[in-house]
């Protein structure tokens, strides 16, 4: 079982990998990118990282997650400005 999960998580995390690069939608790329981040916390947890995982999720998960929201809520696209 555990053999599987050595599979997935880092097919899942190339894949979330990808949908943060190709969205258009900015919005939508940061959820990616947050999602990834979930993904390889969870990966460095099932190595017997515990430390490196928390971090990971606290930061790359929740804290850049947030500041990137708050910096695209911040601006205005090119299609409403004008």
């Amino acid at each position: 079982m555990i053999e599987i999960i050595h599979i997935a998580l880092p097919i899942l995390l190339i894949i979330t990998s990808i949908f943060a690069v190709y969205f258009k939608d900015l919005l939508s790329a940061t959820i990616a990118l947050a999602a990834m981040s979930l993904i390889l916390s969870l990966e460095f947890y099932i190595l017997q990282a515990p430390d490196v995982a928390i971090a990971e999720a606290g930061v790359g998960a929740c804290l850049t997650t947030a500041i990137l929201i708050f910096a695209i809520k911040a601006t205005r696209r090119m299609e409403e400005g004008r």
